[in-house]
């Protein structure tokens, strides 16, 4: 839609019935993400973005939806199942729909959602489990088994010689675990050549092993998959030991100002596939300013970053969704409405998203560090060139 701040056009109000978590002045949603576990905050930022959201959403839509706001329910999924499974089953007796949750082992809760009918629009959902949940959608559409050719792409035009040397280090835990091995897969396919794949243990922290056998086999590219603390373990061993690859690459993740701040000059040189709007350019796109202009206006200081941008536009979509469906608004009515969406962006913040037919979606582009900040390569534009499934 056009500007971002104008109230959110409301279906028919006739016939509107109160339902779990509806009362005739408000609708409860919940998030439930990992705040606490082994790397504290992890996904904060998600439940932060729909903190956010739901401060401008009240504000700029007195109205609300059909004379009800909105109000959160936060939960914490703790970076573990059996937390996401009791969090969910509390938000089937008491909220209406869960919105921009981010689990690294959001599992747990999938059965249970789906079990109880629960609309659940995550930030994304990592794990084969939540994206098989039929009640379950991200908005960030990302399937397990599914990788976007655009990365494979350009390291192929871009390094050829590089292409055919590659290297995967992957966190031996959750979803970095299963697109540790899916991502190379696909790659392969695409035309790369992987000469080195290892997984890394979480409690491991000495990665000089790692680099030596990287050398040994000399790969030219080297990605890594898993959080901030162990990207700057290995770009800071990298360092150390002089091993340079040509490419050294990162999933959205790591376009975070904490990888920057902590892996230091080790950093420089550092490519992440993304598929939204970078925040030094929020000038060109006005709800990717409105997330960050609202984060701090709710959480003065909190960080942004991707798993919180897509909380918000999930937000976004449950608001359109929920909004349009005005009077026949119930859980079931939504999660056939959220079928329906597809080549979702939430007004340019991000490349469109398969929400409801749950596909990866194909559309990225790059970003690299350059004098200790984020700073475009290739191009501004999404480079869209399919995906490859891995069965």
């Amino acid at each position: 839609g056009g500007d971002s701040s104008e109230p959110i056009p409301t279906g028919s109000c006739d016939g509107f019935k109160n339902s779990t978590g509806i009362t005739d002045d408000t609708i409860t949603i919940g998030n439930a993400s990992d705040v606490s576990g082994p790397v504290p905050g992890l996904f904060e930022p998600a439940q932060d973005a729909v903190k956010a959201f739901v401060n401008y959403y009240n504000k700029t839509n007195p109205d609300g939806i059909c004379g009800r706001s909105l109000v959160l329910k936060n939960y914490d999924s703790r970076t573990d199942a059996s937390a996401d499974q009791r969090n969910y089953l509390d938000m089937c007796d008491n909220v209406f729909a869960a919105v921009g949750s981010m689990s690294a082992f959001d599992s747990g809760g999938a059965k249970t959602a789906e079990g109880c009918g629960l609309p659940d629009l995550r930030s994304a959902g990592v794990t084969g489990e939540r994206q098989a949940c039929k009640t379950c959608f991200g908005a960030q559409s990302t399937i397990a088994n599914q990788f976007e050719n655009a990365v494979a792409d350009y390291i192929l035009k871009n390094f050829p010689d590089a292409a055919q040397k590659a290297a995967m280090l992957y966190i031996n835990a959750g979803a970095a675990q299963e697109n540790g091995k899916i991502q190379p897969q696909a790659q392969t396919q695409r035309g790369m050549k992987f000469v080195y794949e290892q997984g890394i243990d979480v409690a491991e922290f000495n990665y000089a092993p790692f680099v030596q056998e990287l050398k040994n086999r000399g790969a030219r590219h080297t990605q890594v998959l898993g959080g901030i603390p162990q990207f700057i373990r290995v770009a800071q061993t990298m360092q150390q030991q002089n091993y340079k690859p040509d490419v050294f690459m990162f999933d959205p993740t790591a376009y975070h100002p904490d990888f920057i701040e902590g892996a230091g000059s080790a950093a420089e040189g550092a490519t992440a596939f993304i598929n939204f709007v970078p925040f030094e350019e929020a000038s060109s796109s006005p709800e990717t300013a409105l997330y960050l202009s609202w984060l701090q206006q709710t959480k003065p200081g909190a960080k942004p970053d991707f798993f919180g941008l897509f909380a918000w536009s999930a937000a976004r979509l449950f608001v359109e969704q929920a909004s349009k469906l005005g009077g026949d608004l119930s859980r079931a009515s939504l999660v056939t409405a959220l079928t329906k969406v597809d080549n979702w962006t939430a007004n340019g913040m991000h490349s469109p998203q398969h929400v409801g037919p749950r596909k990866t979606g194909d559309c990225w582009r790059f970003v690299q560090v350059k004098g200790g900040k984020w700073v475009p390569v290739g191009g501004t534009k999404y480079i869209c060139s399919g995906v490859t499934v891995v069965n």
